[in-house]
């Protein structure tokens, strides 16, 4: 850790913010820190806010996997993704330096539609139908086909993100440790002409899942990316696999995973 010392802050500019803010730009660099303006010059990459603010630094600044992400929250619960409270900024700062952090690793999802772009998901990719019309998809697990799903739509998780849109659908919540990802149906029809699982399943790293649209019935899904949409009018199939890097994040030794599910859900 003593040799990353270049840190680039991700957050709202605005003045509410930047009062909140100041002294934990003073306590970085009192402490022998260095801001920097571009984020491909940090070894350090800090979002300032809540969970969302963090999925947005992540994916602004690139998935780096040389990099390591930590989240600051700007309230006085801790979220998911935010192990530091910027009222803490002293705390934070010497936890750094005395090596009181350990480096966790979460699973992301690469996503690639219709065999052209390539984007990342370090929570979920959603697939649903954006006029009052069921969405048909043909599901392939590998070359397998698998299922035709008619519904609402599909959300594909990580373990981190199975906290997120998959749970409020009832989906698992799964262990980070675990390299997977997980798909769960949004309102789908079960009946004697239709049929799907009916309940969310669990795919290992290995396996790749392929998502055919078919278009006679829906032709303009909306695609979301974590919490941003993805920009694509027309989609003929998509395919997702994990990535063969993962996230790098700081995390305070006493603050585990299942410590946070813990804390936010019981």
């Amino acid at each position: 850790m003593a040799e990353r010392r270049n840190i680039y802050f991700y957050y709202k500019r605005d003045e509410e913010l930047l009062r909140k803010v100041a002294p934990l730009f003073e306590a970085t660099e009192r402490y022998g820190f260095t801001i920097v303006h571009d984020f491909r010059e940090a070894n350090i990459i800090a979002s300032i806010g809540d969970d969302g603010a963090f999925l947005q630094a992540v994916r602004k600044t690139g998935f780096r996997d040389e990099c390591l992400y930590m989240g600051i929250s700007t309230k006085n619960s801790l979220n998911m993704y935010c192990d530091f409270r910027i009222e803490d900024t002293s705390k934070l700062i010497e936890s750094i330096l005395n090596e009181q952090l350990e480096v966790r690793r979460y699973p992301v999802i690469d996503v690639t539609v219709d065999g052209q772009g390539t984007f990342k998901c370090l929570n979920e990719f959603s697939i649903v139908s954006s006029i009052i019309k069921t969405l048909v998809i043909d599901v392939f697990i590998d070359k397998l086909h698998f299922e035709t799903f008619r519904g609402d739509g599909l959300i594909v998780a990580t373990p981190t993100g199975s906290t997120a849109y998959n749970k409020s659908v009832k989906g698992a919540v799964v262990d980070p440790l675990l390299s997977c990802m997980q798909v769960s149906e949004v309102a789908s029809i079960n009946n004697n002409s239709y049929r799907t699982l009916g309940s969310s399943f669990i795919l290992s790293g290995d396996r790749k899942l392929t998502l055919k649209v078919v278009s006679e019935t829906n032709d303009h899904p909306t695609m979301g990316m974590d919490n941003e949409a993805l920009s694509i009018r027309e989609v003929d199939h998509i395919q997702l696999q994990l990535a063969d890097k993962k996230l790098k994040t700081l995390k305070l030794k006493d603050n585990s995973f299942w410590e946070k599910v813990k804390r936010t859900f019981l």
